[in-house]
């Protein structure tokens, strides 16, 4: 697209004088940007459609590392019938690959907020067209935008939500993101598969051509005089879009770059110093977890498996195990991760063997001492219980874990959502779930 400013427009008489009609939105009139246009709307079109792709494919991915087919403490969306599809058990190699791929959901998800709000701008004039429906087919094509506009609001709103840890939904995060991920994308497909052919001829095609004049319904027919060219709009928008990738992404890559996700909760703000010195969630006084039941004399660790045996373990009966250690991350769904810390304890594997498992191990159920909110169970596949890395830890960067790094011992698995790393665990009970 050439830098070109729009046409110059004659002057134009005070809109408070023009008649009442031309006033309203349903009016072509009432819209006068000279920014608004087909090119303009495409080139943000096409930058959605490709990363909105990404989006929907990165949260899919998020969904299967849940393993919602392992048992329903895992998933608890209701009614979820097909659209609740499993694919594959989620691998614990690459170690980091839950830190990458919902690192990119959460950051690309963030950036592309200004070129939504752009988008919505620039066809805005369409929502209050008259009349509503000319047919039956325009009926349908405006129901499928509602459906794409209000579904595109709620995902990028509900997203940005739980990113900052402000969970004012009026239920769960997870089946509500979930079902309204499938009515925007349902919609957004739709309306892909209707628009991208004529996006594309519009980007192609140099301004001022006749086909792309004639096509141009969305240029104001009576625009007000310029002050910005597409391009210069563009440039803002995509500046928009650069500084909240600055601001967030640091939360996600970490090291020095940790500093610059001013608009993360899990980015600047200062974790602390010290071996337990990285970022949390939720401490142990918000889960109710109290010295009383973590101290040495009264914990201890119920371990089930084949045939109803069942072991009680106290922490120095653990640490007479043989005790190994992993560098592994922390990635929560929020979109932020710590760097690898280096966990010591017993391996998942060898806690299976104490209770009949010698070989393959089975899946495990894992509960908390927590006694409210969300994954206080978690569940983990039998890949996961195998890893050697995967463990049941005592100690983080060489000193015992602090209660709101889930002591007296937590679960670390490789490539796990945070919230599957149970802390404070109480009971693990291995079978096939």
């Amino acid at each position: 697209m050439r830098d070109e400013a729009p046409p110059p427009v004659p002057e134009h008489p005070d809109p408070a004088r023009a008649p009442l009609a031309a006033r309203l939105p349903s009016s072509p009139g009432f819209w006068r940007s000279p920014v608004r246009g087909i090119r303009f709307t495409s080139v943000l079109g096409l930058v959605l459609l490709a990363g909105i792709t990404v989006l929907f494919v990165t949260g899919l991915l998020s969904y299967a590392a849940y393993n919602p087919d392992l048992s329903p403490v895992n998933d608890t969306t209701p009614d979820k019938g097909t659209l609740g599809f499993y694919l594959f058990a989620w691998p614990t190699n690459p170690y980091w690959l839950y830190r990458l791929t919902q690192g990119l959901h959460v950051t690309l998800g963030v950036t592309l907020i200004p070129v939504l709000l752009a988008k919505l701008w620039s066809v805005v004039p369409k929502l209050f067209t008259l009349p509503p429906a000319r047919s039956l087919a325009h009926a349908l094509e405006r129901l499928s935008l509602l459906l794409l506009v209000g579904g595109g609001l709620f995902e990028f709103t509900t997203g940005v939500l739980n990113v900052q840890l402000a969970y004012v939904f009026p239920g769960s995060f997870y089946p509500l993101h979930f079902y309204g991920a499938w009515v925007f994308f349902a919609a957004f497909v739709a309306h892909a598969a209707l628009k991208t052919p004529a996006a594309l001829r519009a980007v192609r095609e140099r301004r001022g051509t006749e086909r792309t004049e004639q096509a141009d319904d969305l240029a104001s027919p009576d625009p007000v005089p310029p002050t910005v060219s597409r391009r210069g709009a563009l440039r803002f928008v995509g500046g928009a879009s650069l500084l909240l990738l600055v601001t967030t992404a640091g939360q996600s890559i970490g090291g020095a770059l940790r500093r610059t996700a001013l608009l993360a909760p899990h980015g600047w703000a200062d974790p602390g110093s010290g071996p337990d010195g990285f970022q949390i969630n939720k401490t142990a006084a918000y889960a109710g977890i109290g010295a009383a039941e973590t101290s040495e004399e009264a914990w201890r660790l119920v371990v089930t498996g084949r045939d109803g045996r069942s072991v009680r373990l106290s922490r120095a009966d653990l640490l007479r195990l043989p005790l190994h250690s992993s560098a592994l991350p922390i990635a929560c769904v929020e979109g932020w991760s710590t760097a690898d810390q280096w966990w010591r304890g017993v391996r998942l594997r060898d806690l299976a063997a104490l209770v009949g498992f010698d070989g393959d191990p089975p899946d495990v159920l894992v509960e908390s001492l927590q006694r409210h909110g969300a994954f206080r169970r978690a569940a983990l596949r039998a890949d996961q219980v195998a890893d050697p890395r995967s463990l049941l830890a005592l100690f983080v960067n060489g000193e015992d874990l602090s209660a709101d790094h889930g002591r007296p011992a937590r679960v670390i698995v490789p490539a796990a959502p945070g919230v599957l790393n149970t802390k404070w665990v109480a009971r693990m009970t291995f079978g096939d779930l």
